[in-house]
């Protein structure tokens, strides 16, 4: 008599707090309370998660350094008929995180795929704008080779939607001194260290912006947003941008 194919497990991509570790939904605590195992994108980050909410489940990693073998693994469990869940540090799975290699893979495959929905800092960051939130665009990351970051931004410039960038801690000055320098009239938004107690919010234009960080040692996470081009704003000649760093920070690498 042949044994039954065993049925498979269940992926759930679950969204976790950005900040504040309460912002965390009953669904997702349910879902990690009875899945089998949890991959996270960082150990210290995931095991301070579940620690926070007493969830004891074994931990393993997925990230931009280990995707393609982490993937493997997950679905290796969900064919033994093991439930997963996927999280990364802050926020969605997959917005600027890892994970889609793995989701398309699920989808390929037929396995059973449950989406989880969590805090969101670009929707956060949105709404605390004050900017119009009708129709707005998310760019991502922008590239970390100055030239080409350039280019993206003043592409962006000509958007007429609101304009939402995530980007890595250390490179705000870089970001505000090149969007500074492409459209310095623009108004714009950075919220930092959103849903934290010590959350700070700045406002103006990205002029003014530049002139506020340039010589700050701020570290933290952070998301901008600037306004869309005006309808009756008039369209200026694209320009090559020319940073506003001295000459001395110029040199450093971004």
């Amino acid at each position: 008599m042949e044994a039954e194919p065993v049925k498979p497990g269940t992926l759930y991509v679950v969204g976790t707090p950005i900040g504040d570790l309460d912002d965390i939904t009953l669904r997702a605590l349910r879902v990690l309370k009875g899945c089998s195992v949890v991959f996270c994108e960082e150990f210290k980050v995931g095991a301070r998660l579940l620690r926070a909410h007493r969830i004891d489940k074994p931990l393993e990693t997925l990230n931009e350094h280990n995707e393609p073998e982490a993937t493997e693994r997950v679905l290796a469990y969900l064919r033994q008929g093991k439930d997963v869940a996927l999280i990364s540090d802050a926020g969605m799975p997959l917005i600027a995180d890892p994970g889609l290699l793995l989701v398309r893979r699920v989808l390929q495959e037929g396995l059973p795929l449950v989406v989880v929905p969590g805090p969101s800092s670009i929707v956060t960051a949105l709404v605390r704008s004050g900017f119009s939130t009708d129709q707005f665009l998310f760019a991502g990351m922008l590239s970390r080779r100055p030239e080409e970051r350039r280019r993206q931004l003043q592409a962006l410039a000509e958007e007429t939607r609101t304009v939402v960038l995530l980007e890595t801690p250390y490179r705000l000055r870089q970001l505000l001194s090149d969007a500074a320098a492409i459209m310095p009239e623009r108004r714009a938004y950075v919220g930092c260290n959103l849903t934290l107690p010590y959350e700070t919010h700045h406002y103006g234009t990205f002029a003014q912006l530049w002139e506020r960080f340039r010589q700050s040692r701020f570290r933290g996470e952070f998301v901008l947003c600037f306004e869309g081009r005006s309808v009756l704003e008039p369209h200026r000649a694209v320009r090559k941008a020319r940073t506003p760093f001295p000459r001395r920070q110029r040199r450093r690498r971004v």
